[in-house]
Order: C-alpha cells, then structure tokens, then sequence
C-alpha cells in the first residue's frame, strides 16, 4: 500500500484577496517539491458534487482548477490527470455543466470518470461495505490530490478534503446516485475512515473562498471570506482545520477523531507546523465572513483541546 509523501502535518493557511492566487500561496508554504516530483503521475480530484454554479459552495471553481493545472506543470509531472465521481448526477453533465471540460482540453490534461472502470478491487475494514470497486487509475497514479471546498455536511458532519476522496472514488455505476445503494451511508463515518485508510492523500487543499454552512453538501448558504485557503501535507490535519473554522473540535467529526486515534493523521492543532495565517486569523476571518462576528476557539497558544479546555 501507497503512503503518504509527507508524513509531518504541515498546513498552510493563505488568504492573497482571490482564490487562485490563495491556492498557490498556501501551497508553496508547504514542502511541494518533496510532494511533487519531476516524472510523477498526479491526479487531482476535485469536488463536482452536481452541476451547481461554483458561487453556491457546491462546486469548485473551474478558474481555480486551471490555476492549480497550471502551478503542478512547473514540478514538470509525467501526467495530470484530473479524476473525479460525482454522487449527486452524472459526471459528464458536472463536467460540461460548469465549464470544466474547457479547462481540461485548454490545459492539455487527461480526465477519467471515476464513475466507471476499469476497475481494481479494494478491500476494506468496513462490516456494511468490507469491499468496493475503484477505478484502476489508483494503481497508476503517483501522487493523490484533493481539491474541495469546505461545508457542513448533513450525515458526515464536514465535507472536506478526506471525504472528497472516500465518496469521489467508489463508482456510481455500481454503488448508485448519490452513492448509497450498497451501504455507504448505513455507516458513513466508519466507511469514510475505511477508505481514508486505503487511500492516502498527499496534498489536501481545501477552499474556503466559498464555504458552505447551514447545511450540505449542496443546499445550505454560501460564505465569502474572499480568498481563504487551507493546504496540508496531512489530510487530517487539514480537514481538523477546517472542522475549527465551523466551530468542531476533532471528537465531533467521528472519522477524524477514528483516524488520530489510529495514527494515521493529526488532529490536533498543538501538534502541527502551521504556517502563514494564524489559526486564531483564520478562525477571525471566517467567522465575520459567516455570522458577522469573530468566533474564535484559539486564541494565540490557547489551543483548545480535543475536549474544549485551554492551557491556563
């Protein structure tokens, strides 16, 4: 099995006024050249949940994608390849909906429908789902990147960077639209943990430009905070982040506070080299951006802990 090419949780948090130029500075706070490598196969797999405008928080923007495209093709990879599944509708509809498909055939890259084979099997820790099907690209690629937005989400309690994976690569085909036809979701949080598991993520980038509260993944109402981003070598300690930002501590995300437990991921903000923004500016700057106030957990080195007590 694949790991991970960073294993220190390094997260980098960037807010540069607009998203494209947010992603690449909070990912160059990060050690891309350890994470990116000339003759690598990278694939990213961004979150195209269904064909809804990238304003609402329900999809990437694919101005953003093409960023992205761009910065990778200057670690000179073998291949980009942008991969995705959607849950809500087909993906080709997501694909030509948005206007992705422009960006793809501008920027000269290879996209597959994870929707569809061919396929490898893949075993899980799971009793509802213990295996499920995947594209084969995941025994090709060299690199694994995550590219979501940040929401509540009604069953997983967040959708970010580890649950863009765990539901973008089981195919549609076999498990139906939205994916719950064989189990997924009779034990999301423990599916979620299964997959993360199996299916390690290198850079884990997720946007806070336009995040999603209220609820999710698709209907709950869109925030601006203009620009915010968080990037990490660790997709725990990305999506424990963003957690934060929505007023979660890790042990109310149960696949999070699953996977720390099993050292397979920080969660723990004290345990992290956070670079650029502070988490306590993140935390000011999202909360004025969705409830008009600063609602701040951390404030300076008082982290709180997994059970909301501060260091005296």
């Amino acid at each position: 099995m694949r790991t991970r090419r960073v294993k220190e949780p390094i997260v980098g948090i960037a807010r540069s006024g607009e998203e494209q130029r947010s992603i690449v500075d909070a990912v160059n706070l990060l050690p891309i050249n350890e994470i990116v490598k000339a003759g690598d196969t990278v694939v990213i797999t961004p979150n195209w949940v269904k064909a809804m405008a990238p304003y609402t928080a329900t999809v990437v923007g694919p101005e953003t994608l093409r960023e992205l495209i761009q910065y990778l093709k200057t670690k000179n990879p073998k291949e980009i390849i942008v991969a995705v599944g959607s849950g809500g509708e087909e993906t080709r509809s997501v694909f030509e909906g948005i206007g992705y498909n422009q960006v793809i055939q501008q920027e000269k890259v290879r996209f597959v429908d994870l929707n569809y084979g061919p396929y490898i099997d893949l075993h899980l820790e799971h009793p509802v789902v213990p295996m499920t099907k995947i594209n084969r690209l995941f025994e090709e690629l060299d690199v694994l990147i995550s590219f979501t937005q940040l929401k509540y989400h009604e069953e997983a309690t967040i959708s970010a960077s580890i649950k863009n994976i765990a539901l973008g690569w089981p195919p549609a085909e076999i498990h139906g639209f939205p994916k719950k036809k064989l189990g997924i979701h009779q034990d999301l949080h423990g599916f979620i943990t299964a997959m993360a598991k199996k299916t390690p993520i290198d850079l884990a980038i997720i946007s806070v430009d336009k995040a999603m509260i209220g609820t999710g993944p698709s209907g709950g109402k869109a925030v601006s905070t203009q620009g915010l981003v968080v990037a990490s070598t660790d997709p725990v300690a990305a999506d424990a982040i963003g957690g934060r930002l929505l007023g979660f501590l890790p042990q109310a995300i149960q696949y999070l506070y699953s996977l720390h437990l099993e050292k397979l991921g920080e969660a723990d903000p004290a345990n992290m080299d956070i670079r650029g923004l502070t988490l306590e500016e993140a935390e000011g700057i999202f909360s004025m951006a969705a409830y008009g106030q600063e609602v701040i957990l951390d404030k300076g080195n008082q982290i709180k802990d997994f059970h909301g007590t501060q260091p005296s």
